[in-house]
């Protein structure tokens, strides 16, 4: 499977806002049988208390009104975040991975992150000996290039 795109994850702090948090809802739970994509927030143990609330009252709102059976929405949680909205708001739907090794995450993330040769300039922009084609880079100004 293809690793997830832009408009796939939404990486949360405590700046994330609700108009954030209620556009990846809208696109994981419309119906979009083209893209099998997969929706992930990532640290949503970080997400503010009415951020979290918002979060919890678009999802289900939606998820009434959604005509998607089979939607992909992830959230990733520390579980040690025991004082997280979002963990006892969705605990229900809580499903507990098994922890790898930091070696064993590494060779999976070596040999399934490749940048392919002949790529887009973007990617080989990142170029390293591991070509690895993942990378988080964040800015205080928005389009600055940085």
């Amino acid at each position: 499977e293809p690793l997830p795109t832009y408009d796939e994850v939404l990486v949360c702090t405590a700046d994330t806002t609700e108009e954030e948090v209620e556009l990846i809802v809208r696109r994981a739970l419309s119906s979009d049988l083209q893209n099998q994509k997969i929706y992930c927030l990532l640290g949503a143990e970080k997400l503010v208390y009415k951020v979290s609330k918002q979060l919890e009252s678009h999802f289900f709102r939606l998820l009434q009104s959604s005509t998607v059976p089979d939607y992909r929405f992830i959230i990733f949680c520390n579980a040690k975040s025991h004082n997280s909205y979002v963990i006892t708001a969705f605990d229900t739907y809580k499903v507990t991975i098994p922890c790898c090794s930091k070696t064993e995450i590494q060779a999976y993330l070596s040999t399934h992150l490749k940048v392919p040769r002949g790529t887009a300039p973007v990617a080989q922009a990142f170029e390293e000996p591991y070509q690895q084609n993942v990378k988080f880079i964040f800015s205080n100004q928005a389009g600055m290039g940085r």
